[in-house]
C-alpha cells in the first residue's frame, strides 16, 4: 500500500537477545499492514561483543522481515564496567541522532525509554527534525529505577535526570506505558506540589501491556525430546527445577535471594513411583547481566551445588529452555513498583509453569498473579516468605496443584495479553494521533 503513514522507530536494541529488542521487533513487524517503518538501532552486541561483519562501517542499511533497518556501529563493552557501557550508550546516542538524516520523511516517531533519558530525547529530537507525531513509549522509569537501587545518590545528577524524562514526556504526543502502576507513576509525576497554585498538566497517556507470542512460546510434554536433550546438557534431568530467566541485573535482588536458595542445599522432593529417593531440587539461572560474576563467585565460596547458570538461549529455542523449568521465579528488588514491569512473566504464562513472584503489592505482574491464580507472591525483602513459597512448591511437587496454577495462567495470556491484542491496541493509538 503506497498510502500507508511512514513510522520511525528509535530502539537500542533490536532482533537482539534482549527482551525489548524482541517486543520491538514483534511489535515493528505486527504494524507494517499499517506502516512503513524504519528502525534505526544498535548492530546486534546486547551481551557486549560484536561480529567482525559489523565493525568496518559506521552504519548498516538492512531489510528484516520488510522492516528497513539503519545499524549504527558501536564499541565492545563490558557490563560490570560502567564507563564502558556509558561509552557504547553514548555512541548509539550520537549516531542515533545522525541516523536520523539517513531516513527519509516521517509521519511518525517512536521510542523506548532505554537507554535511560536518551531514549525520550531521541524520540523528541527525532520529533523535531521531521515535524511528525511523537509516541514514547515508557518500559522503565528514570531517575526513578536508578534511585530504587541505590545506583547513585548524587541530587544533580538525579535532578537533571527527572527534567529531562519529563521534558520528554511533555512533548510526546503520547505516552504509552505497560502497566497499571506505571500509569499512576505518570500521575505522580505531573501531579501539584501541596501548597502549590501552579496546574500541572499530564501528558496523554494510555496503558497496553506488553505480550508473548502464544503460537510460538507454549507448553511442552516433559518428555519432549529437545526439552529432554536442554535439561540432560546443563544437569537438570531427573530434577525439580526453580529457574530464573533473563536479565540477571540490578533490578532484581537476585543478590539476596541466592541466600535464600543456599537454605535449600541437598533438598528433595517427597518420594514417588518414578523417583523412590524423590527429586533434587535445584535453581537454574539463565542469561547474563552485571550482577552475574556475583553470584557465580557466591555460589563457589559457599560450595553451593544446588545452582545451574546457563547462558541465554537463542529466540528459537527459548520453548524448550522456559519448558525445562517446574517453577518460575519473577523478580523485582524493592521500590521497582510503578516503575518498571518485568515482561518475563509472559513467557512463563505462555509455556504453562506457575510463578514464583517477588514483587510488590500493587504491581502490574503481581497484580495479574494474584487475579489469576497462577502462582504465588511474596515482598521484595520478604525472605523469609520467599523461603516459605520455595518450601510450598517443594511440598506440593507431586500433587497437581503447580500444573493447575501454570495453566490458569496459560489460558489468561491467551485470552488477554497476546500479541495480535496489544499490537492491535498500540495500531490503533498511533493511528488516532
Amino acid at each position: 500500500m503506497e498510502n500507508k503513514k511512514r513510522l520511525l522507530i528509535y530502539a537500542h536494541y533490536y532482533g537482539d537477545v534482549a527482551s525489548t529488542a524482541q517486543i520491538l521487533q514483534e511489535l515493528a513487524e505486527g504494524m507494517l499492514d499499517a506502516f512503513n517503518i524504519t528502525v534505526i538501532c544498535v548492530v546486534p552486541s546486547y551481551l557486549g561483543t560484536i561480529e567482525d561483519k559489523y565493525k568496518t562501517q559506521k552504519f548498516y542499511f538492512e531489510e528484516l522481515n520488510g522492516v528497513n533497518i539503519v545499524r549504527i556501529r558501536v564499541p565492545e563493552f563490558d557490563k560490570t564496567k560502567g564507563g564502558s557501557r556509558v561509552k557504547n550508550i553514548l555512541s548509539y546516542f550520537f549516531g542515533a541522532i545522525r541516523a536520523t538524516f539517513k531516513v527519509g520523511k516521517m509521519d511518525y516517531v517512536f521510542s523506548i525509554s532505554q537507554p535511560p533519558i536518551l531514549g525520550g530525547l531521541l524520540g523528541v529530537w527525532g520529533k523535531w527534525v521531521k515535524r511528525a507525531k511523537y509516541v514514547y513509549n515508557v518500559q522503565d522509569f528514570n531517575p526513578e529505577q536508578i534511585m530504587s537501587v541505590g545506583y547513585t545518590k548524587n541530587r544533580i545528577v538525579l535532578g537533571a535526570m527527572m527534567w529531562f524524562d519529563k521534558f520528554s514526556c511533555k512533548r510526546s504526543d503520547l505516552i504509552i506505558t505497560v502497566g497499571r502502576d506505571l500509569g499512576e507513576t505518570i500521575e505522580k509525576r505531573f501531579a501539584r506540589k501541596e501548597g502549590s497554585n501552579k496546574c500541572r498538566k499530564v501528558p496523554k497517556y494510555t496503558i497496553i501491556n506488553n505480550w508473548i507470542n502464544e503460537k510460538e512460546i507454549y507448553p511442552l510434554d516433559c518428555n519432549n525430546e529437545t526439552v529432554v536433550a536442554f535439561r540432560k546438557k546443563y544437569g537438570l534431568e531427573d530434577k525439580f527445577v526453580f529457574m530464573y530467566s533473563g536479565n540477571i541485573g540490578l533490578y532484581y535482588d537476585l543478590e539476596g535471594i541466592i541466600k535464600i536458595i543456599e537454605k535449600f542445599q541437598g533438598m528433595s522432593t517427597s518420594q514417588t513411583e518414578d523417583a523412590p529417593d524423590g527429586k533434587e531440587v535445584v535453581f537454574a539461572f539463565v542469561g547474563a547481566g552485571s550482577v552475574l560474576d556475583k553470584l557465580v563467585l557466591y555460589t563457589r565460596q559457599h560450595k553451593m551445588k544446588n545452582v545451574v547458570f546457563i547462558p541465554y538461549q537463542d529466540k528459537a529455542d527459548l520453548i524448550y529452555s522456559l519448558n525445562a523449568g517446574d517453577v518460575h521465579f519473577c523478580v523485582n528488588a524493592k521500590g521497582i513498583k510503578g516503575v518498571s514491569c518485568p515482561s518475563k512473566f509472559y513467557g512463563l504464562a505462555a509455556v504453562g509453569k506457575p510463578v514464583l513472584g517477588v514483587l510488590e503489592e500493587g504491581s502490574e505482574v503481581r497484580s495479574l498473579i494474584e487475579e489469576v491464580g497462577c502462582g504465588l507472591v511474596a515482598e521484595p525483602g520478604d525472605y523469609a516468605g520467599v523461603e516459605d513459597k520455595i518450601r510450598w512448591f517443594i511440598e506440593n511437587s507431586n500433587s497437581n496443584e503447580l500444573k493447575k496454577m501454570g495453566m490458569k495462567g496459560r489460558k489468561y495470556l491467551v485470552k488477554e495479553l497476546t500479541e495480535e491484542v496489544s499490537v492491535g491496541k498500540y495500531k490503533k493509538a498511533i493511528m488516532a494521533l
